[in-house]
């Protein structure tokens, strides 16, 4: 076994995910907090510039969005499955949907002024005023925009009343008896709204999506334990990256090993990451940078989502 280490935020609707992935698991792991916001020194050593939460960390291997970390847990841990046998492309693209279009939806949600109001209240006005400033810029590259508030409450009835027209039948989870990706990825965005007393009254009204919350939070996070931010660069700097794997696939783009590339997220936080290209496989991309207090890495990203460019 490997030691895992997650840099998270407590709030990060993407970090519970992780969380919990890593409880259903029943894994132990080192928890290292990073800031809400840019600028996040520590984190950017890691990963050469990469800014979205969490990212996950085992010696010099960085695995950066949680369609990365998932695949990585079920290397670390085959069983229980998050992505179950002869559902694979089910449990996939209902993850990616929740991901993408549920989880818009929730921060909608949660950004209506209540909701900020609740989020923040007691904060100074300049904290306030540097996550809003943060988040704008999360979304200045890359081709998503913030959903309108007025949409996304607008939406919410047919997006939960579907949820809990698949949750009333058999079996607790949405595949069946037993979680997978597609549950841990529908569960976060709605735990960000359940979350902030002053929107969560957006889940009322549906019973048996509240039960199956209520399972899905009992899986809990595993075991963890504190690490210093300087002591997860040091346990990066004394490893060297894992052997690549071995079932590369020619280049849909026509790339090289070795070529100098960057890599960025399409949708949003679509800051680049420079490196040299290491490995392309059907659903990961690995890219090789040295970093003066973390030395060599190896960063790894999934296909899906991002841009691989030539520098």
């Amino acid at each position: 076994m490997s030691d895992l280490i997650l840099h998270h935020y407590p709030q990060s609707p993407f970090a519970e995910k992780a969380r919990l992935m890593l409880g259903f698991k029943g894994l132990s792991w080192h928890s290292v907090m990073i800031p809400s916001v840019m600028p996040k020194p520590d984190l950017t050593a890691l990963t050469g510039g990469y800014r979205r939460t969490p990212v996950m960390q085992v010696g010099a291997d960085i695995y950066c969005d949680t369609a990365m970390i998932a695949r990585r847990l079920e290397q670390e841990k085959a069983t229980p499955q998050l992505f179950p046998e002869g559902q694979e492309a089910a449990a996939m693209g209902l993850a990616q949907f929740a991901d993408q279009v549920l989880f818009q939806h929730g921060v909608a949600i949660n950004f209506q002024p209540k909701g900020l109001a609740e989020r923040f209240a007691g904060l100074p006005e300049q904290v306030i005023k540097g996550f809003m400033a943060d988040r704008m810029a999360l979304f200045a590259k890359g081709s998503a925009s913030r959903l309108d508030g007025a949409v996304a409450l607008s939406q919410w009835p047919a997006l939960l009343s579907r949820l809990e027209t698949q949750l009333q039948r058999d079996g607790d989870f949405l595949l069946g008896d037993y979680p997978c990706i597609a549950d841990f990825a529908h569960y976060h965005p709605l735990w960000f709204v359940g979350s902030n007393a002053a929107v969560a009254s957006a889940l009322d009204g549906y019973p048996a999506v509240q039960r199956w919350m209520q399972r899905m939070a009992d899986i809990s996070h595993g075991v963890a334990s504190e690490l210093s931010a300087e002591e997860a660069i040091r346990i990066a700097s004394d490893a060297a990256p894992a052997a690549l794997p071995t079932d590369a696939i020619a280049s849909p783009g026509g790339f090289t090993s070795g070529q100098a590339v960057t890599v960025s997220a399409v949708d949003y936080g679509a800051d680049e990451v420079a490196g040299s290209l290491v490995y392309e496989g059907a659903e990961e991309i690995i890219i090789a940078r040295e970093d003066e207090r973390a030395g060599l890495l190896h960063v790894h990203f999934p296909r899906y989502g991002y841009r691989l460019a030539a520098v």
